[in-house]
């Protein structure tokens, strides 16, 4: 519990320090050169702090997940599937927020409501793709470990969530 504890420590510090929030309450006007050069920094650093995330979460399960060898080989072929399928979700969440900062400042009610209506699509998509790889990870874990696993990942998404959406900016707040 003390390894996730510390190493979760240093996940939210990363998604503190590399938060996509930085565009959503510019309201500066700028070139629209300016705005693609600004945009495109921000696509590559939030691209960054994914592949960075992505990699602390393996060392996350790795270090607090106990497996045999026999079961590391089988668990972390599935692991990366599962993380494929993951990214996707993260994906469409990323662009979400990209749109919400993007729009930030002129955000009218309706794209208010399917911004909020996509995030929550998202957070059922993640849902049932984790229902979709319990039997998936219980044919290779005995049925501690596979909870185990899902725990932790929840648990880091949960922290992960947070951390992102604590620093956007409320959206009746634009007014």
């Amino acid at each position: 519990m003390k390894k996730i504890t510390i190493t979760a420590l240093l996940l939210v510090g990363l998604c503190v320090a590399g938060s996509p929030r930085a565009g959503a309450q510019d309201t500066s006007s700028q070139s629209s050169a300016a705005d693609s050069t600004a945009h495109a920094m921000t696509d590559q650093q939030l691209a960054l702090l994914r592949r960075d995330i992505r990699s602390i979460k393996k060392q996350l399960v790795a270090a607090n997940l106990t497996l045999t060898d026999s079961e590391a080989a089988k668990f972390w072929q599935v692991y990366e599937q599962y993380s494929v399928e993951t990214g996707k979700i993260n994906e469409t969440r990323a662009a979400i927020i990209k749109e919400y900062s993007d729009e930030y400042g002129t955000l009218t009610d309706d794209q208010a409501d399917s911004l909020i209506r996509r995030w929550l699509d998202t957070d059922i998509e993640l849902a049932k793709l984790r229902q979709r790889y319990v039997p998936v990870f219980r044919k290779v874990l005995p049925g501690k470990k596979a909870a185990t696993f899902f725990q932790l990942d929840r648990r880091i998404s949960m922290m992960i969530d947070v951390q992102l959406t604590s620093q956007l900016p409320l959206a009746e707040s634009q007014d």
